[in-house]
């Protein structure tokens, strides 16, 4: 409070105080709006925060929730007495429902509104003494969404937030042509060497497990119930229309007796298909190119429709799959996520999965679409161009449909006499409790025809170990999906001597090492602190006509040279530079002409 010393304070004095008094008033403003009533979400945990990008866009990401516990502070040498076991402090499963605020327009705030583009950090997973915590658990992950959304960003110029970047998703987007297994569901391959980026005690381990492949024509009838979100937002970017003609793409490739049956959903949801066998393919083309933007976004109901219709038309004998098209921008609905999340888990379990496909960029919930793939014993890929439908449904079709095995889990068991200290690269949310390996109540990652899971260890050995020594023994625990649910178990073990001088690996291992690494760079991990974008591509230009899909690395490289460009940026030159880099400016007709040239005004040769 101030006291004025005058009865008749100066016109000086009654501005001094009217100013004191604004700001007084502005202070008491900002305190209440700091304030939140109880209940209110937005009051304990903030929403999202802003990924700064080159362009200055900010894009909102995802909070765990609070009480999902950091990932611990990692340092070059952790000793066994600091270095937590990943059972005992991996980070959690991802949560039902991401820490967001609820929409103002919400009549209820517990009912959590899926409205921004929410991405999860997961952490990094840091290294293990061996000897504390030898065994390493995960669940197979077929994914490969997050490297496509990142493809899409970059091609608007922008990198992606850091929590959108899942390093197994990067390795497993990429083909390394493993041979097949003989006799088996899969196969377990192995490579190791030295790390191309980390220090000189620092070796690569790559686990590789293979699916056998199921020739299409011995696939099984598909039932597939489509669910189109036709809500507004499919509206923006073409989202809309590049699903439609996704789904026509797959349609092209389906067989005669294969069946689809097509649900929309906006503010409600309706069966605009019912099961339709794809002999009458005019019937399902009409109903697809008849497909509008309407509505608000009600993905429960579009669930709950699908799986009424999937179930309709179930066949034991057959594939029987939802697939979601949507943006993932939704309203969950009036149960909340952890009930529709419930419901898609035991669907699963008696034999209708779901898969996700995600499109659009602006307000896209990768969190959501990732979660429902995941307890829907499904796939979840991200469409940015018609080139990667075509990949999963033309090149990949059956892989993309019929699944060889469920619940598959990896674990890799290093032995302490040979191993000081090891990391699994990614793999952050698809963490298994080792005790769980064995227990086949706990879901895992399911894998289809022909598909391979992908995993590289950094790898840390003991002084005094031996080549003969062994290096560690890889476990795949599956229930095998054509011998009735029986559960199988294969091993592997991996000896030190298995160990190659780098230049000596094969190009797939290297493509593999690069993938893991560019994603590490990306995602701001504190073991890629020291590379740079370069040396990744310096690797990668190594192995050009060597790797096993050629496309794919030209895309890869494009994609990091995309990258520099955005960390990088080339500085505009000026005169005195220009002048300088030039060969001959003096043979040029005139001074203007040769500024031409050097901007590009004029071909080479003028």
């Amino acid at each position: 409070m101030i006291y004025l010393s005058s009865p008749m304070p100066s016109s000086l004095q009654r501005s001094a105080f009217l100013l004191y008094l604004l700001g007084f008033s502005l202070t008491l403003s900002l305190l209440e709006g700091c304030s939140s009533p109880p209940g209110n979400v937005s009051a304990n945990v903030p929403s999202a925060i802003t990924n700064g990008s080159p362009s200055g866009s900010a894009t909102p990401v995802a909070l765990p929730s609070p009480s999902a516990t950091s990932t611990p502070e990692a340092t070059s040498t952790p000793s066994a007495s600091s270095t937590p076991s990943p059972s005992a402090t991996s980070t959690p499963e991802p949560l039902a429902t991401p820490q967001v605020s609820a929409s103002p327009s919400s009549p209820n705030a517990d009912i959590q509104d899926y409205r921004e583009t929410f991405f999860q950090n997961y952490g990094t997973n840091p290294f293990v003494e061996a000897v504390t915590d030898p065994f390493s658990t995960f669940a197979a992950d077929v994914d490969t969404a997050s490297y496509a959304v990142t493809r899409a960003y970059l091609k608007k110029d922008t990198l992606p937030p850091q929590a959108a970047v899942r390093p197994e998703e990067f390795i497993n987007a990429l083909a390394y042509d493993y041979p097949q297994p003989l006799n088996e569901t899969f196969a377990i391959h192995t490579d190791f060497a030295p790390s191309y980026f980390g220090d000189a005690y620092t070796k690569m381990l790559r686990v590789g497990i293979q699916g056998k492949e199921i020739l299409d024509r011995n696939r099984k009838v598909a039932k597939l119930t489509f669910v189109f979100d036709v809500s507004g937002s499919m509206n923006a970017e073409n989202r809309l229309e590049l699903a439609k003609q996704s789904l026509l793409l797959l349609l092209s490739q389906l067989r005669a007796t294969d069946e689809v049956a097509l649900v929309i959903y906006g503010s409600n949801a309706r069966t605009v298909l019912s099961h339709t066998p794809v002999s009458e393919k005019s019937r399902i083309e009409t109903a697809i190119n008849n497909l509008r933007p309407e509505g608000a976004t009600n993905v429960e109901a579009g669930l709950l429709q699908a799986y009424a219709e999937a179930n309709r038309a179930f066949d034991t004998a057959a594939i029987n799959r939802v697939i979601l098209c949507s943006d993932g921008v939704a309203n969950i609905g009036a149960t909340g996520p952890d009930a529709i999340l419930e419901r898609v888990q035991a669907e699963g379990s008696r034999g209708i999965s779901l898969s996700t496909l995600g499109f659009g960029m602006n307000g896209f919930n990768d969190v959501l679409m990732e979660q429902l793939a995941n307890r829907g014993d499904g796939q979840y890929a991200y469409i940015d161009t018609l080139e990667e439908s075509r990949k999963l449904f033309v090149e990949q079709l059956t892989s993309t449909l019929q699944l060889i095995a469920r619940n598959v889990k990896i674990q890799v068991n290093f032995d302490p006499q040979t191993v000081a200290q090891y990391r699994l690269i990614g793999y952050e949310n698809r963490t298994v409790a080792d005790e769980d390996f064995r227990n086949d109540a706990v879901d895992a990652g399911e894998v289809g025809s022909n598909h391979s899971v992908t995993a590289l260890y950094e790898v840390r050995l003991m002084p005094e170990a031996l080549p003969e020594n062994k290096l560690a023994t890889v476990f795949v625990r599956y229930e095998d999906v054509d011998a009735q649910g029986v559960i199988k178990e294969q091993q592997k073990a991996v000896l030190a001597s298995e160990l190659r001088a780098f230049s000596n690996s094969s190009a797939s291992f290297q493509l593999s090492v690069a993938a893991a690494e560019f994603a590490e760079i990306l995602r701001g991990s504190i073991f890629a602190q020291e590379s740079q974008l370069s040396e990744v591509r310096q690797l990668l230009s190594g192995i050009q006509g060597k790797a096993p899909q050629p496309q794919e690395l030209n895309e890869l490289i494009g994609l990091l040279t995309q990258a520099q460009n955005i960390l990088s940026p080339q500085l505009p030159k000026n005169l005195n530079t220009l002048v300088q880099e030039s060969r001959n400016p003096q043979q040029l007709i005139d001074w203007n002409t040769f500024l031409l040239k050097q901007f590009g005004g004029l071909p080479p040769g003028a």
